[in-house]
């Protein structure tokens, strides 16, 4: 396992880590989280899960930058790479509208978009052909990974000047979510409707 196979799986242990966090329920074993008098209310274990979602998400862009640095990427690095993505990402979206935090609408498109896409990937790659991610999806993820670090930071700083900044680039990112799925089944419509030879 070379070392950004290790960093992914460090993104996978760090999900695992924080999904526990949001949704363990610590007041039954007697631990409360200190909540601070501030925008409403700021609980602390937000802003320790939002430190560890930053940490696992800079784990996303270094381990792809080491691979292709160092000549290191591999079928296996890849899978693994794209589980954690999805994991990290999507499990903390539904925990996040679970606890009100964001629109439901957010993660039902997002999950929904990733399920087609992963699709026509695995049909293209049973076809021997291999889909490259597109710039629509990258800005999604990255718009994606922005407005949620601000969701658990309560959007701060832009909530003292009343932009709720979180929030539009979450609702940016659902409209890339559906944006890059329509251009990944528009450049792979033959495949999807068989009229490519196998």
């Amino acid at each position: 396992m070379n070392l950004p196979t290790k960093i992914t799986v460090v993104r996978l242990l760090l999900t695992v880590v924080l999904i526990i966090l949001l949704c363990f329920p610590f007041y039954n074993v007697g631990v409360q989280f200190p909540t601070y008098n501030m925008l409403g209310g700021v609980s602390l274990q937000y802003i320790i899960a939002g430190v560890i979602f930053v940490v696992a998400s800079l784990t996303d862009f270094l381990d792809g930058y080491l691979a292709r640095k160092n000549n290191q990427v591999t079928n296996t690095g890849k899978m693994l790479d794209a589980i954690a993505d999805k994991a990290l990402v999507n499990s903390v979206l539904i925990i996040l509208a679970g606890q009100n935090m964001i629109s439901e609408i957010i993660p039902v498109i997002v999950v929904l978009r990733d399920i087609v896409v992963n699709a026509i990937k695995m049909e293209a790659a049973g076809r021997g052909r291999v889909v490259a991610a597109i710039g629509s999806g990258k800005l999604k993820t990255a718009t994606l990974m922005i407005g949620t670090t601000l969701v658990f930071f309560y959007n701060v700083p832009f909530e003292f000047i009343n932009i709720s900044l979180a929030e539009i680039l979450l609702y940016i990112a659902t409209i890339l979510s559906i944006v890059s799925a329509i251009q990944y089944f528009n450049m792979n419509k033959a495949l999807i409707f068989g009229k490519e030879e196998k």
